[in-house]
Parts: structure tokens; sequence; C-alpha cells
């Protein structure tokens, strides 16, 4: 007996076998997914079980919509695009009777970061990127850098990023998109996508440098 060839999660077969009904193809793009599905939707909204539930609305839109999906973007983007609406309406109910203030969303960055902590948005292969780690960054075990504290901190201050900013640096740093996928997603030009991501990066960087300049050294 032939072995059934493994399913790629974009590819055009797996969009015709959703169309046909294929409960397997939606059996495998619900385990590809959901786990980033719901990242991205916690940070729309206070807790997890609203994003598990926006999470179901968004699995219960795409079988829905599968009929009239076109091909003219990935499977994988237009999913997440039907999410980042869903969470973004739930989200806003959640928060409405809660005043936030996120500071000016147009053009302030949150930070003194010199630009010269950056590379250079046209370079080559990281455009925007930190040239080097926020102080005492390097100085510390790889354990603390990667400990429950530090990581709380970029949560926190990925949270307080402008929404737009917030959705480019969860897709770009958290869930490892390129920089295309993003544009698509969100509809957005590749130089807006890279000023939002740097503006975000600075933010989340003064975050850290804020965080370990309170800590006591040695």
């Amino acid at each position: 007996m032939t072995a059934t060839p493994e399913l790629t999660v974009d590819g055009a077969e797996l969009a015709a076998r959703l169309q046909d009904g294929d409960a397997g193809a939606f059996a495998h793009l619900i385990a590809s997914y959901s786990p980033a599905l719901r990242r991205v939707a916690r940070s729309y909204v206070p807790s997890v079980a609203v994003a598990d539930e926006v999470v179901q609305e968004t699995w219960l839109a795409v079988i829905e919509g599968i009929d009239r999906f076109q091909g003219r973007s990935s499977v994988k983007t237009w999913i997440f695009r039907i999410l980042l609406n869903i969470a973004r309406k739930q989200g806003g109910r959640e928060r409405r009777s809660i005043a936030v203030g996120v500071g000016n969303v147009a053009g302030d960055d949150g930070s003194s970061q010199s630009p010269d902590s950056f590379l250079p948005l046209d370079h080559p292969e990281s455009p925007g990127r930190w040239r080097s780690f926020p102080q005492r960054w390097e100085r510390r075990p790889d354990d603390e850098v990667m400990s429950r504290e530090t990581m709380g901190v970029v949560a926190a201050a990925i949270a307080e990023l402008s929404p737009t900013q917030r959705e480019v640096m969860t897709l770009r740093d958290v869930e490892g998109w390129s920089g295309g996928e993003v544009c698509e997603s969100l509809s957005i030009s590749e130089g807006n996508q890279r000023v939002l991501l740097h503006r975000a990066r600075m933010r989340v960087r003064a975050a850290l440098e804020r965080h370990y300049d309170a800590r006591p050294s040695g």
C-alpha cells in the first residue's frame, strides 16, 4: 500500500481538500495553527479562557467561509486575518469599561533609545534588529535571560504597545513570520511594517533596560 504523502500546511492541495470538506485536512489545520492562534489572541483579550473562545470562533468562521476562499493569499494568512478581526472586536468588548492609557500611537516610540542601538531599516539581512543586547543582558546567564521574570517584562512591554505595533511584533518576533506574511495579513506596506516593528522593538528594549537598571548589581 502506498503511504499518503504528508500534507503541507499552506499547499494548494490543502485548500482544495478543505473546500471538499476533508475532515483530516481540518484536523491537520487545527493541530498546526491552534497554539499560535491562541498566543496571538491572548495579546488582545484579558484571559486565556477568552482567547480560547476567540480561537473557537475563528475555526467556525474558517469552516463557514472556506468555500469563498479564492487563494489570493495563503491559507495561513487568511486564517490569521480572520483571527485578528475577531480578537480586536472581542478585546474591545472585554476592555470597554476599563480606561487604559497606552500613549500616543502615531509617533511616540516610548523610549529614549539611540538609533545606533539598531541596525538600519534598509539593512539587507536584519532590518531594524538590535545591534547589541540591552545593557547587562549579555552578562546574565542564559537561564536568567529566559527566566519567567524577564519574559514577563517582555510580555508586559508588548501588551503596552499600540495595537498595530503589537500585531507586527507578535507576528514577526513571537511567531517568526516573514515581513511579507505580516504585510499580507495586516494589509500594510513593507515600509510601514518595518517602521512599526522598529518602534515596537525600541519600546521593548527600553523596558528591558529599565528592568535591569532597577535590579541590584552583583
